[in-house]
């Protein structure tokens, strides 16, 4: 055999050789099995689902030995989660409501997750009342994937026309109410319930939930709250959505039936998308009694205490409330970040829009409070808006809500 002959055939074999490698390490690459964590919650708008779906497949990226099954519960979504839990076929890793947390956690269904949490981690990045709110007794069981606090929302044209500054204080937004119902602009729009009402309540030192029981009925919640009512009742510079043919506060808002709501983040990419020639502006929640105070809504990731694959869930909850993950979930504005460094690397500290949100992160009031808050809302809601409409006094209203709390509470102690 001549020496291209050689050549020839050597570089065929090496070819051969090369190409069954390849073929062997395919082969080995498809035969590793991928430990599958099945990540559930409720669903969200089109572009939400997106983000969650972009941030979910950088995770399998930089960890493809496990995939991610996402199921959506679209109805009923803690029955339908509670009763799978309870059943053992829960999900590896879910959304949990900070208002639900307390109540499941003390289930003992939910893993602690102090054992998995390293430094790199930096737990300290996480605005602290949205923290808390899945801690207990010193033990994290979720961290907070995003959150809304609420702030003032004011049409500024309708300021404009009326000549009124945007109010800082719970008085001079009463006073500002009035100065448009002079003009025929109802003033504030007003959800009478307590998850909007919540750090109000509380703003006079007075407890709305003790030793896990209903304390509405307190003269420092009343007191609190029935400046609320007066302003409805009384001034009638205020509105409820039903009053002018809305279902929300935003829709009242973004049809300019009042000229200031108190609502959340998720206002802001609806009134740009559906809305985008209403002039707003936003500004923190007006202090109550000298104290700053807002609500937080927030949610996290938890993980199942009876997941199979605890390593490996621990890894997607790492990734989906890490720094990376969370600036993809959060991108868009639709949600907000609860780790302050990636708020501030996507601009929403100075944002025109999302400032006054993002500044009441760290005085906020989460709504959560014990594992029997949705009874004591329940019956809160129920009793207070016919205070609200003028049916029966306030402390009359309360006093009979609370009775009927406890007596629920009661049966489950």
């Amino acid at each position: 055999m001549n020496y291209k002959k050689w050549l020839m055939t050597f570089s065929i074999l090496l070819v051969v050789a090369i190409t069954a490698l390849v073929g062997c390490s395919n082969e080995l690459k498809s035969s590793v099995k991928k430990t599958e964590v099945v990540l559930a919650g409720w669903g969200g708008n089109p572009e939400e689902m997106r983000l969650l779906k972009q941030t979910i497949a950088e995770f399998e990226k930089k960890h493809p030995e496990i995939s991610v099954k996402h199921e959506v519960i679209t109805d009923q979504y803690m029955d339908i989660l509670k009763t799978r839990l309870i059943g053992g076929n829960g999900p590896d890793v879910f959304y949990l409501d900070a208002l639900e947390a307390p109540g499941l956690i003390e289930t003992g269904i939910v893993e602690n997750l102090n054992p998995y949490v390293t430094e790199k981690f930096d737990v300290e990045d996480f605005e602290t009342p949205m923290l808390k709110a899945f801690q207990k007794d010193g033990k994290t069981y979720g961290f907070p994937k995003d959150y809304s606090t609420l702030a003032l929302f004011y049409n500024e044209k309708l300021f404009k026309k009326a000549g009124v500054e945007v109010p800082t204080t719970w008085d001079e937004l009463i006073e500002v109410s009035k100065v448009f119902e002079k003009k025929g602009i109802k003033g504030l729009g007003v959800s009478p319930e307590l998850a909007r009402l919540f750090y109000i309540a509380e703003s006079n030192g007075g407890d709305v939930v003790k030793d896990n029981k209903a304390n509405f009925a307190s003269k420092e919640v009343i007191d609190a709250l029935q400046p609320i009512v007066d302003q409805y009742q009384k001034d009638k510079t205020s509105v409820q959505p039903s009053d002018v043919g809305a279902n929300s506060g935003t829709d009242m808002f973004a049809q300019e039936k009042v000229a200031m709501v108190i609502e959340g983040n998720w206002m802001i990419p609806f009134l740009d998308q559906s809305f985008p020639h209403l002039e707003y502006g936003t500004a923190e929640v007006p202090t109550v009694n000298k104290k700053r105070g807002t609500m937080a809504f927030a949610v996290g990731y938890v993980m199942n205490a009876e997941s199979k694959q605890k390593e490996a869930s621990w890894k997607l909850i790492e990734y989906l409330t890490g720094k990376k993950g969370m600036e993809i979930w959060t991108s868009k504005g639709f949600a907000l970040p609860t780790r302050k460094s990636v708020a501030d690397r996507l601009g929403y500290i100075n944002d025109e829009k999302r400032k006054a949100l993002v500044a009441g992160a760290s005085y906020a009031t989460v709504w959560q409070d014990g594992p029997y808050l949705p009874i004591i809302m329940n019956n809160f809601n129920n009793q207070f808006l016919s205070a609200f409409l003028g049916q029966s006094e306030l402390k009359e209203a309360l006093q009979k809500a609370e009775e009927q709390a406890n007596k629920e509470i009661s049966i489950y102690e």
